[in-house]
């Protein structure tokens, strides 16, 4: 291990002993939990932007099969714990959320802003942490846009809206199972019919190892897009284990935002979002308390880690008045769109599909003229590349 990895190394294992003093005693598992998750994003480079990005302009929906790959198989995870509702000693909901014209406008401004960005929340997140400093500045306008649409949700929510409906609680398990994937393996063989194959298959986009697994590789290399998939799924499953609910990320960005808008004055009380019990909580407590907040940090730590290790960290991505002006913009829209839409890539699209959620399908469906948009709005700032 270089000198790097092991400040990393010892800077995790301090948080993690802070952590475990905290009342909250799932907090110190879920912190492992996202130092993992952070490993295995930056280690399968592991991006939605990228994903449709390739999808759209050459057809290559290797990205897009993983995805489906990896919804199979948190639907097929979360189904028995969703039903049974509890395990241990607390209750397991799936992530539910009302069918909104809120969450039409979001979903769209967030998959704007992810191409933009060239990364969505999750993406950001690892990107960070390897070193890219554009996409630091898309982070922290992240948590503006989130803090600012949580101003204004309550005037959004006055607008037409359908009740949350998860296919599991209208019809039951033994239905909402397989009809939802009988869908995706709709989607899938769509997606195969509209494949096509590049002549250069990178070692990164491979759907498993091209030359079989080696422990360099497995270090060094990039790992194949449906073994992360599996470890995302897995992961996210475990998140439901262990707190009750789904993987989210959002929140955090919006109560940061709102605790760096409280240094400058602003009081609580004047947002009918932040005057509610929880959220009063929230910005009261430390950020360690929360659980969100800290698996963000643990999901950047752990790419922070995964990327000294292999000896691959370094401050890049180009900083000029486009590269910053479009980090800007992309935060504020994938903040804020992510805000109304109730959740982003993964707390509204993979933990919602997985939940059998139809907000998660029409998150999805919204977001998709949302990356067209922006693959073309991101040529004026010379943005090629999304992860």
């Amino acid at each position: 291990m270089n000198k790097l990895s092991v400040v990393v190394a010892l800077a995790i294992m301090l948080l993690f002993s802070f952590i475990e003093q905290q009342p909250q005693s799932s907090n110190s598992m879920l912190f492992i939990i996202s130092i993992v998750m952070g490993v295995t994003l930056y280690k399968g480079m592991f991006g939605f932007a990228g994903a449709y990005r390739q999808a759209i302009e050459k057809s290559d929906m290797r990205g897009v099969f993983s995805q489906i790959f990896m919804l199979v198989m948190a639907t097929l995870l979360f189904a028995p714990m969703l039903a049974l509702g509890y395990i241990y000693d607390h209750e397991v909901v799936g992530a539910v959320a009302p069918l909104s014209i809120a969450l039409v406008v979001g979903a769209f401004l967030f998959g704007v802003g992810m191409q933009l960005g060239g990364s969505c929340a999750s993406g950001s997140l690892f990107i960070g942490g390897s070193g890219n400093r554009r996409t630091m500045i898309v982070l922290i306008f992240f948590c503006f846009g989130a803090f600012t649409g949580s101003l204004h949700l309550s005037s959004w929510q006055t607008l037409p809206s359908i009740a949350p409906i998860s296919l599991a609680d209208e019809y039951g398990f033994e239905v909402a199972l397989p009809l939802q994937l009988s869908v995706l393996a709709f989607l899938y063989a769509v997606f195969s019919f509209l494949h096509k194959a590049p002549a250069n298959e990178e070692q990164g986009k491979t759907l498993w190892w091209r030359n079989g697994f080696n422990l360099h590789n497995l270090v060094y290399g990039t790992w194949p897009l449906m073994l992360t998939a599996s470890l995302l799924a897995i992961l996210n499953w475990l998140v439901l284990l262990v707190s009750g609910h789904p993987w989210s990320i959002t929140w955090a960005f919006s109560l940061w935002g709102a605790k760096m808008a409280m240094l400058f004055g602003w009081l609580p009380s004047t947002s009918d979002f932040w005057s509610r019990e929880f959220q009063m909580a929230a910005l009261e407590n430390p950020i360690l308390q929360d659980e969100t907040s800290l698996m963000n940090i643990g999901i950047f730590l752990g790419a922070l880690l995964a990327a000294s290790i292999a000896k691959q960290f370094k401050f890049s991505g180009v900083i000029d008045i486009k590269g910053i002006s479009s980090a800007i913009v992309a935060g504020l829209l994938m903040g804020y769109g992510a805000r109304l839409a109730y959740g982003c890539n993964i707390g509204a699209f993979f933990s919602g599909i997985a939940s059998t959620s139809l907000h998660g399908w029409l998150w999805i469906i919204c977001a998709i003229p949302g990356f067209w948009f922006g693959i073309r709005v991101s040529r004026y700032f010379n943005r090629k590349v999304a992860i």
